[in-house]
């Protein structure tokens, strides 16, 4: 699987530690992410990891930023993108189950690396389920066409 990450300056050790962990899983990983600790803002980041979702770049994205929440609404703000931050593994299955998510992002201030591992597997090992929550998640897709 080819996943795009992205980062800001809080979360540049995690982001190097999670690259090196889904490329040992035998994922092509994308950097999209701050290639430092300087200062830098979120949003970029975010937008830059979800354009590449929409447009087949990648075939899904993690981001990560303190807390996991800024660079997900930032990522939300694409069309087409369902970006969900997770602290816990159960949330991250669940949202690729049932909600289809194409981003995952997580705190880099709220998880250690060990939990956002697992976080990860979580997220990458589940398979939208379709079904009941297809009605749902085409609900949305409404939502951003009313956007456009």
């Amino acid at each position: 699987m080819k996943i795009g990450i992205g980062n800001d300056h809080v979360a540049y050790a995690l982001k190097l530690e999670i690259t090196e962990y889904l490329k040992e899983l035998g994922h092509d990983v994308v950097d999209f992410g701050h290639h430092n600790q300087e200062r830098t803002d979120y949003p970029i980041y975010g937008e830059v990891v979800a354009n590449a979702v929409v447009k087949g770049e990648v075939d899904c994205g993690i981001l990560i930023c303190g807390t996991g929440v800024g660079i997900s609404i930032a990522a939300n703000k694409v069309n087409g993108i369902r970006a969900v931050v997770c602290s816990e593994p159960y949330s991250a299955m669940l949202s690729k189950q049932h909600n289809n998510s194409n981003i995952l992002a997580f705190g880099a201030r709220v998880v250690g690396s060990e939990l956002a591992k697992m976080i990860v597997d979580s997220w990458l090992n589940a398979s939208y389920e379709g079904d009941r929550h297809g009605r749902r998640v085409e609900m949305i897709k409404q939502i951003e066409e009313k956007q456009k």
